[in-house]
Order: structure tokens, then sequence, then C-alpha cells
């Protein structure tokens, strides 16, 4: 999972992230533990309005079931960002998750940052904020 990239332009790199964050999404919605972890570097971390969550709390509450995603959709057009070997995303997503039996719908604004390693695209950082209502 993730595309190995070492060179390009500005143009193939944003194409490659969007790919990549297109897979991510597919992914999270197969509820597939390691499918999903392959997409994230040792250290990445989630921000949301709970805190701080690692890469191993993350993913170990979807291997058991705890939490699941039916949904996961990119609702506009990503705004793609490269710096050197880093590259930043940021998008609204709706999504639909079961969390212990409860049923959660987000809207929210989330800003992923991916860094290149080894020549593949990891994403580090995860930031989710909820989107305004009209």
């Amino acid at each position: 999972m993730g595309k190995d990239v070492t060179t390009g332009t500005g143009d193939e790199v944003q194409a490659d992230i969007l790919a990549i964050h297109e897979q991510w999404s597919t992914a999270i919605v197969s509820n597939d533990a390691e499918r999903i972890g392959r997409f994230m570097a040792d250290d990445w971390v989630i921000v949301s309005d709970s805190g701080i969550t690692s890469k191993e709390q993350f993913l170990s509450i979807i291997q058991s079931g705890e939490l699941t995603h039916s949904t996961f959709d990119r609702v506009n057009d990503a705004r793609v960002r490269t710096y050197g070997d880093t590259a930043v995303l940021t998008a609204r997503l709706t999504n639909t998750a079961h969390y212990r039996g409860r049923q959660f719908d987000a809207d929210e604004w989330t800003t992923d940052v991916f860094v290149r390693r080894n020549g593949r695209w990891l994403c580090v950082l995860s930031h989710i904020t909820a989107a305004a209502t009209p």
C-alpha cells in the first residue's frame, strides 16, 4: 500500500498523495487494521477533540471490532501542498463510524501530513476538526 515515489513534479506528487488518500479511505472502510496501518508511519498520531491517539491505540480498537467504518468519503476537492519530502493534504470528509455499538455520523475537516520515507509516502499525522454546520 502506498505508492513508491522517489521523484516527481509537484503535479505528480499531488496525484500520488490523492491516490494514496483514496486507497487509505478504502482501507478504513474495510475495517482491516493491518491494511489501514500500511498507510501510517509507526509514529503516526491522530489529533481530535478527545486528544492524541497513537497508531497502536487506533489500530487496536479497529482490530478488536470496537470501531468500524461503513462510509468514508471526501466531499470536496482536496488541497495538497508539497514541501520537499513532506506533503500536506487538507479536505472535508464525511464518514459513518460505529464505536462500541453506537453510530456516529461525522462531517469533518482533516489535515493529513505525509512524509516520504524509503521511497514511500506514509502519513505521520492526522488532525480532524468538526465541520461547522450552516
